[in-house]
């Protein structure tokens, strides 16, 4: 978005606008605030979310005090241009109030599929921790050997149960076998987005 567009958003009298801020990976909705055309120039300059507080009258860049700033990927506005979404990289909670999203931190008011972005983050944190504290941290501490003959022997079963017409055993087999992929892709310093990038070049 260059200052051209900018300017022909349909900015009302008091020149602010809603902006919806959204995890750019996990889909999840983080929160709300306000954007003036100053603020989204900033924004967009900056590289950091910033809004126009209607509280301290003034630009507020998120983070400012607290460190958890929202990295910006994209900006767009919806067909009437009266609103903007914003895809970001949260770097720390969210809320004032310490949690992920302004909203209800629960996994049952989130995007089913952005349970496999915690369950990534879940896998991220056991990585090195004590072997004898989780199943994960035993896989890490096997090598990538041991992680990679698991993720074959998932994708055999999952086959095998496919065959079998066993829709219920199929759904159990598949979810290991994503399980135990995702902690191969961890194992190499590699994340589930990484995957879904490459798939969308080839879908392109």
């Amino acid at each position: 978005m260059n200052e051209q567009q900018i300017k022909a958003l349909s900015w009302p009298d008091n020149q602010l606008l809603p902006a919806i801020v959204q995890h750019a990976i996990s889909g999840k909705v983080l929160m709300q605030g306000y954007m003036n055309p100053e603020a989204l120039a900033h924004t967009l300059q900056s590289g950091n979310v910033t809004f126009y507080s209607r509280s301290k009258q003034r630009l507020w860049t998120k983070g400012e005090s607290s460190g958890h700033t929202l990295q910006l990927v994209s900006v767009d506005s919806d067909c009437d241009a009266d609103s903007i979404l914003v895809l970001a990289l949260p770097q720390g909670p969210t809320c004032h109030v310490g949690t992920e999203t302004c909203w209800h931190d629960d996994s049952a008011n989130s995007p089913q599929l952005a349970f496999l972005y915690d369950l990534e983050q879940v896998i991220k944190a056991r990585e090195g921790s004590d072997p004898a504290s989780s199943y994960t941290a035993s896989l890490f501490a096997k090598g990538v050997k041991r992680i990679a003959q698991k993720v074959g022997e998932e994708g055999v079963e999952s086959a095998l149960a496919a065959m079998a017409g066993d829709r219920e055993e199929l759904a159990n087999e598949a979810a290991d076998l994503i399980f135990h992929l995702l902690v191969l892709l961890r194992s190499q310093k590699l994340e589930l987005n990484d995957v879904i990038k490459v798939l969308q070049q080839r879908h392109k």
